[in-house]
């Protein structure tokens, strides 16, 4: 199957900043840990885990020590961070496989995968439906979704405008993605709905916070943290 190609490049600032500290530890490992706090009956091992856009594979390690799959699958759309993704796979103790393509077209079969990892990589994809669907179609019945996604608040911030390169369209409120994974079939319960409201999601980058002042109460949310199930009993054919 061909690979759409029609997507959002990073900018050469962005693409930098996701293999720097500050990433690694206030984004990746901070979601990482609000992720497993929220996941229902936590298993103590996910046999198969699909990475979606796993950029220059700074998730695998982190994802093997956290839930010691046998293998790993990861799917990149930008070919030259392909290398540095295959690097990184090599040092886990699962198998890793990394593979050029499209959210959007998945080259798995149906009912593959134990978890599929979603980190800031959904507001990049440009047909969100489709992407969805076909995260749930290679899901497994009963199988984990770890969702964690930058909403649009956030990604149309005067700063995230200036630095990064997203398809600014698309993007959607942290209810908007809520509707979007529960109308595909998913389940969520509250309790496994995070909405951080992190430093480095605010345009005035936790200045106010640090004089002191109170936190909105009533504000638009800039993160979505959650982790979803596919049913038991899930429609193959969804």
């Amino acid at each position: 199957m061909a690979v759409q190609t029609t997507w959002v490049k990073e900018s050469s600032f962005g693409i930098w900043f996701l293999s720097s500290n500050i990433w690694l530890n206030h984004v990746l490992n901070r979601a990482l840990n609000d992720l497993q706090t929220l996941i229902p009956d936590k298993q103590a091992a996910y046999r198969t885990i699909l990475d979606i856009g796993c950029g220059r594979g700074n998730s695998f390690e982190l994802l093997d020590e956290r839930f010691c799959p046998k293998t790993i699958c990861a799917i990149e759309i930008d070919k030259a961070l392909l290398k540095d993704a295959v690097h990184h796979g090599q040092q886990c103790h699962a198998q890793v496989t990394v593979t050029l393509g499209n959210a959007e077209i998945l080259p798995y079969p149906d009912n593959n995968f134990d978890m599929l990892f979603c980190h800031q990589s959904f507001h990049h994809i440009i047909k969100h439906e489709l992407a969805m669907q076909e995260f749930y179609r290679v899901l497994k019945p009963g199988g984990t979704l770890l969702f964690a996604e930058s909403c649009r608040k956030f990604i149309h911030s005067l700063s995230i405008r200036l630095l990064f390169r997203h398809p600014m369209e698309v993007q959607k409120t942290a209810n908007e993605y809520l509707t979007l994974i529960q109308k595909t079939g998913f389940r969520i319960l509250p309790k496994s709905i995070s909405k951080p409201y992190l430093w480095w999601s605010r345009w005035d980058l936790g200045t106010f916070e640090w004089l002191g002042l109170p936190l909105p109460k009533n504000r638009e949310e800039t993160l979505l943290n959650l982790v979803a199930t596919k049913p038991e009993q899930a429609d193959t054919d969804k």
